[in-house]
């Protein structure tokens, strides 16, 4: 995995702006929220659901033999960009606890709502394993 922020662009802030990988098998994540085993959103703060959210992806991806490393692309979906903005450090904090340092390309879109109407945010990825 090589993750390249040329000079040129600003720089990225919990992000790669570009991830070349190289593997045999990539792994397509779903969308995942902050629901439990049981089908229920948890958590009522932004921070809470995307740290279950996060979890739920990284067991997704783990269960497919990867490892939070080998993450080339993540996107973001929220119902409130404001909030995402204002918490910033604090899921940054918790992307380092589950995920490190390792980034991969991300993007941040703000939607009108998730399909479970409680949900705040909702995380996709792709990931190449060697």
């Amino acid at each position: 995995m090589e993750r390249t922020n040329p000079p040129r662009l600003s720089p990225p802030t919990g992000f790669s702006h570009a991830v070349t990988a190289t593997g045999s098998r990539i792994v397509f994540l779903a969308g995942q929220t902050a629901l439990n085993a049981e089908g229920t959103i948890v958590g009522t703060t932004l921070t809470e659901q995307f740290e279950l959210a996060l979890t739920n992806l990284l067991t997704a991806l783990e269960a497919s033999g990867g490892t939070p490393a080998e993450l080339t692309r993540v996107t973001v979906y929220t119902t409130d960009v404001a909030a995402y903005r204002t918490e910033a450090r604090g899921l940054g904090a918790v992307w380092r606890r589950h995920a490190r340092r390792d980034y991969p390309a991300m993007a941040v879109i703000g939607v009108s709502r998730l399909w479970d109407e409680e949900a705040l945010v909702e995380l996709d990825g792709i990931a190449v394993l060697p």
